[in-house]
């Protein structure tokens, strides 16, 4: 099995910034691409990004293309989301995930963090 941690999530005000960052523990060579989803209250949850394992190749939603930033470690099993230029429609709980190697689902899921962007 493969847990996912996520920590960095809080409360900013709209054009500000916040660093996600999720740490992988357990099988985490059996780990493929990683990403962020997000949920609104009252919203189903939503692709934000995601990033391949071998080549970092990156993949965002339009509503944070330009604006939000993957990256990886695959030494330190950990993925960050820089965030930048942070809208009230950001506003979620942000989930990490990650996918068994081979397979197109995510599987694995953490907790989730409160991203909070007040106008």
């Amino acid at each position: 099995q493969v847990q996912l941690v996520e920590s960095g999530g809080g409360s900013v005000q709209a054009g500000g910034s916040l660093r996600l960052s999720c740490v992988a523990s357990g099988r985490t060579f059996s780990i493929g691409a990683m990403g962020w989803f997000r949920q609104a209250p009252g919203k189903e949850r939503e692709f934000v990004v995601s990033i391949t394992r071998s080549s970092g190749t990156p993949y965002y939603a339009n509503s944070v293309k330009g604006r939000f930033t993957i990256s990886r470690d695959n030494a330190n099993n950990t993925v960050y989301l820089q965030m930048n230029s942070l809208k009230p429609e950001d506003t979620a709980v942000y989930y990490c995930a990650a996918q068994p190697a081979f397979k197109p689902q995510f599987d694995y899921w953490g907790q989730g963090t409160q991203v909070t962007v007040s106008s």
